[in-house]
Parts: structure tokens; sequence; C-alpha cells
């Protein structure tokens, strides 16, 4: 089992608004190969699958908004780390015995400097109708969405590896109840998981091109009886693209399915089972091999900590976290490039938000800047392409709030922004460049991208120190030169 350790020092470680842009018209979509048609009929309502601050001044908006839009048309490592030494809790709280003022005297006081404020931004319209499961595919060129409202929903496919983005609605004969999912993949189709008359049902969605004008095409792909069963849902997209997995949640153990890819190219296919009810699911590398998933062992002592399951093997499963003999333990976010890993833990005390790197010796760290949102923010993406530089990874993040956090641990320093007006489901993508892209419909803007950039912390500056003043000598005694 991999343990972490407590680091002394006081902290706990373990071992803008969216603008209303103008587009061309909506282009086609691609072509993508037809394939059987239908759906089954007598779809039943099921219950929506289970879902995966004061502190700090909100820093000044200094990144860089801007806004594209269009139309509608083998076993597991160590789990460690932290790369910098950084002094969380070695210090008392800002507040005992007062900050530093500049000119007060004391050589090597750093206070930061003074940063202009930003011109404010243009108002943009109300948010528009209520829209949920937005996807992103793993290379981030497609998306995936339940358009509509109330009992008219129907699947929508976004494109976003082009100039602009648009958007293809891929709608069926009977419109989609509000608990399906979806899944983008990087080919171009649009998994959907239904659930039909005591089973799940699955199926890829494509526009079909037909020479009749614009139609949806259907391709099954099988389903999972429903008995026994408390919840079946899809997991985040396959690092490949081409792959995607669900988790069904039974009684005493949680089955992980195939249901696209080489291993499902007969239909949906059980993989194995993990002891205990698991939720969230984080791929670990790049090749899809090794899945983290946060298990809570109903048997035992009922806690909550990641184990990781090697999908390419014998379906091993092995323990990956466990911070504190006592601790609830989770993994948010990974980047297999860097390592860098985000985890939430009750280890220091309470629910905070911590970093580590895969592998590393070093211990996680909690850092300060992230403590008054520990308990509820969610991290949704982190910069890709920073190999061996978790420090250098900018991390996105949905604060309790509603608005979005922009963090690096190089930086020590969290940056809080408003959400985007029509932001879609609290998730986003980072390109390597450092630009993170925000999702947002609206209703004059149906399909819409805000590009953010992490701003830069404000620099320190050294006060000197004031030399003492030198007491007046009256001109009596003041001594004479030269006598």
């Amino acid at each position: 089992m991999t343990t972490c350790a407590i680091e002394p020092g006081g902290t706990a470680a373990p071992a803008g608004p969216a603008p209303r842009p103008e587009g061309p018209e909506e282009p086609a979509g691609p072509r993508d190969p037809a394939g059987p048609e239908g759906r089954p009929e007598g779809r039943s309502d099921g219950s929506a699958p289970d879902a995966a601050g004061a502190g700090e001044s909100p820093a000044p908006e200094t990144g860089a908004v801007a806004a594209e839009g269009s139309r509608t048309a083998p076993g597991p490592p160590a789990v460690d780390g932290d790369a910098e030494a950084e002094a969380d809790g070695q210090a008392g709280p800002e507040g005992e015995g007062g900050p530093v003022a500049p000119g007060a005297g004391i050589e090597g006081a750093a206070v930061p400097a003074a940063v202009p404020a930003p011109p404010p931004l243009p108002p943009v319209p109300a948010p528009g109708p209520e829209f949920t499961g937005f996807a992103l595919a793993a290379d981030g060129s497609y998306a995936a969405r339940l358009a509509g409202e109330g009992e008219a929903r129907y699947p929508e496919r976004w494109t976003l590896d082009g100039p602009e983005p648009y958007a293809v609605p891929l709608p069926m004969e009977q419109p989609e109840e509000a608990d399906s999912e979806l899944l983008a993949l990087a080919d171009g189709r649009v998994l959907i998981h239904r659930r039909v008359a005591g089973r799940h049902l699955f199926a890829l969605l494509y526009p079909s091109g037909a020479a009749g004008g614009p139609r949806t095409g259907e391709l099954a792909l099988g389903g999972i009886e429903a008995a026994g069963l408390s919840r079946v849902r899809l997991l985040p997209p396959a690092p490949d693209g081409r792959s995607s997995y669900a988790l069904a949640v039974g009684r005493d153990s949680t089955e992980i399915w195939c249901l696209t890819g080489e291993a499902a190219a007969d239909g949906p296919r059980r993989l194995t089972a993990v002891p205990g009810d698991c939720a969230g699911g984080i791929w670990l590398d790049r090749a899809g091999r090794t899945l983290a998933l946060d298990r809570t062992d109903r048997q035992g002592d009922g806690r909550t900590r990641t184990v990781a399951v090697d999908l390419a093997g014998e379906a091993e499963t092995a323990p990956l976290l466990q911070i504190g003999e006592d601790s609830e333990d989770r993994l948010l976010l990974a980047d297999p490039d860097s390592g860098l890993l985000l985890i939430r833990s009750d280890a220091p005390g309470e629910p905070r938000l911590g970093w580590g790197v895969l592998g590393s010796p070093r211990p996680v760290r909690f850092p300060e800047c992230l403590r008054p949102v520990g308990a509820d923010a969610v991290p949704f993406a982190v910069q890709p392409g920073q190999v061996l530089m978790p420090e250098g990874c900018a991390v996105a993040m949905r604060l309790g709030d509603g608005g979005v956090g922009l963090w690096r641990p190089v930086d020590k320093h969290l940056f809080r922004l408003g959400a985007p007006a029509g932001w879609l489901g609290g998730t986003g993508l980072w390109t390597r460049e450092g630009v993170l892209r925000l999702p947002y419909a609206l209703p004059g803007a149906a399909c819409g991208v805000v590009r953010l950039t992490v701003p830069q912390v404000p620099p320190e500056v050294r006060v000197a120190a004031v030399a003492a003043a030198t007491r007046p000598v009256p001109l009596q005694q003041a001594p004479l030169a030269g006598r």
C-alpha cells in the first residue's frame, strides 16, 4: 500500500464575461461512415446518475480574455510530490502582528507592487436556457451536450478544432431523457447512454449527410442489464480518443465495462469488478492502461481512497492514495505528461486541495492559497505538454461560488475570475501554450468559446531599511575643527 507522510511545519502534507461574437454560417459537419439505424422504444424515466470561498482577496484580472464563436448551425507508482520548497504553515497567518507596510523601516520586508485595475468589461446578456451533459473528446477536437429544454432535448455535437467552433444537432425521432449521458469521440461520433426498459443501452450517433437533408445515423452497440445495479455512468474519454468505458455500481462491487474500441469489437464487454463502491475515474497515462478510481469500502471502515486498475493486464487493482490512517483521499485530476496530481484530502484536519507528482518520493503539498476553496473547488482542466515540469502546469477549477479559479504550483497564488455568461457545465480545455478554452452558449451565440490565460503574479518589492535620524547638536556644543 502506498502511504504518504505528514510533513512538519504546521500544514499536514501527505506522504469576464463572454462577448457575443459573430461568425459565418455553420459549415456542414464531417461525413462519418453510416451504420445501422433505429433505436429501441419504451424508454422509461430513470433517476439521474450521481455526479462525480472566502479567504483570499480576488486577484487583478490581468489575464488576456478573448472569445470566439458562431451561429448554431504496471502497478501504480508511489504518489507523493512537491518539486519546490513551500513554506506552508511555517509562519503564522497574515494578520498576527499586522502586515508590514512600505517604509516601515524593516529591511527585507516584501510587499506586492501596485497593479493597475483593468478596464471594465462590457455587459453580457443573461444566460440562455438550461444545458446539461457537456463532454469534451480526449484531444479537444469535438464535444457533445444535451441541448434543449424540458422534454425537448436532443444531442448536439460541437466541432472545436477548426478556425471557429460550430454545432451540429443530432436529433432522433424521440427526444432524449434528461438523464441521458453523452461522450464525444475523437473521430466525430457521439456515444450516448440511455436507460430503456430495465437496461442501460449504448449507441453511436453521427451526422449521416443524407441527400434528403441533415439526418442522424445511429449504430446500436448493445447494453447492460440494470438488475442489481444502483447506477451506471460513463467514464471520461480514454486518452486514445476511440475507446470508451462505463462504471456499473452494484451492491458489493463496481464493474468496469468497455463500450467501444478494440476490447469491445463485439459489443460492450465486462473487464473486471472492483470491490466496493467506486466513483471518479482519472486516466494516469497516455496509453489508457491505468485508471484511477475513488473506492469506498462499504464492508470495511467506509472510507474513500483512490485505487489504480491496470486495464491492459490482468485488471489488477492496487492502492494509490492513503495519506493518513483515517483520512479520506480522492484523486481529482491528473496530467500524464508532467505527472501532476490534484488531490482532496482531510488528512490536514479539514478538506484541503493538495498536489503531488506521480512516482515522486516527495510528500504531497497542501498550498495555503488553496485553503479557502479546498472544500468545494473542483479542478476540471490541467495544461498538457509540460513534461517533467509539474510546477509550471496551469490548473483551472470551478469554485464554490460558480467562478473560475486559475492556479499554478510555482505561483503560490489563486486567481479568481468571474465565470463567463452561459458557461457550460464547469468544463474547459487547456492548450499546450497555456490558453484555457471555456465553452459557452447564449441565445445570440449558441456555440462559442472564451479564451483565458493565467495572469501574472504581482512582483515583490523590497523595502530598504530606513537609517535612524541623527540628533541635532546645538551650535555651542559643536566641535571646532582647526583650533
